[in-house]
């Protein structure tokens, strides 16, 4: 899918020296500053949709709002909502009705899913959310990125995980730009998560970063990067 028909996708991720994103348990790590927290939060305000695995939101319990006023007023002078649109991805639907997100109303949630989600999830979340269930087996995430151009005004989504999600949208070439913090910690394991997960089989094709800006705050690196994908092989 071209961009001219999807919003632009900027992923932020936070990781160790050795490339790990959490224990090999996805035990909640607090293992950066809170600069890399106010970049994440930076990143999160620019986009016109914030978008989150079930499994992550699940873990971290996040509302995923703006707590610092001066970011919000910077998005409304902007043109955008004070908030982002809230945007959680689940190919079973069994997302728990009192997780955080869904006791705050500041902005509106969508809901990506299936029809595999259960029927009592669906009359529980139907009350906090909106619903859009597929009748595939997962999520068709091209097709998702495009319902939220086109029927939400989303030119810019902030994707803040997991490695789950990154993955598949890294496979189908849905990720514009990758925020990375590297933090000054080694954690190894094989066990423990990627940015890309915990699975031994390779990406369908190795995909470029270049590098667009650099910063580094202490001991932490803010790295910008822009993705770019092999060309198709004409047939």
């Amino acid at each position: 899918m071209t961009r001219a028909r999807r919003p632009f996708v900027a992923a932020t991720f936070a990781m160790t020296v050795d490339g790990k994103i959490t224990t090999r348990a996805f035990s909640p790590v607090d293992f950066t500053s809170r600069e890399d927290k106010r970049h994440l939060l930076r990143q999160r305000s620019l986009g016109d949709a914030v978008l989150i695995g079930r499994s992550t939101l699940t873990r971290d319990n996040v509302r995923l709002g703006l707590p610092d006023p001066a970011m919000r007023a910077e998005r409304e002078a902007r043109g955008q909502a004070a908030y982002p649109l809230r945007v959680i991805v689940s190919n079973e639907g069994r997302i728990d009705p009192a997780l955080n997100i869904f006791q705050t109303d500041f902005s509106r949630i969508v809901i990506f899913s299936t029809t595999r989600m259960p029927r009592k999830f669906q009359v529980a979340l139907r009350e906090k959310a909106t619903l859009r269930l597929s009748e595939t087996r997962t999520v068709d995430l091209p097709r998702m990125l495009q319902q939220l151009r086109s029927e939400y005004g989303v030119r810019r989504v902030a994707c803040e995980g997991g490695a789950e999600l990154f993955r598949g949208l890294l496979e189908l070439q849905l990720v514009d730009q990758l925020n990375l913090t590297i933090a000054p910690y080694v954690f190894g394991g094989k066990g423990a998560p990627t940015l890309t997960g915990r699975g031994s089989t390779f990406l369908p094709a190795s995909v470029h970063c270049s590098l667009g800006g650099m910063r580094v705050v202490g001991d932490e690196c803010f790295a910008e990067y822009r993705l770019k994908y092999p060309r198709p092989k004409k047939s």
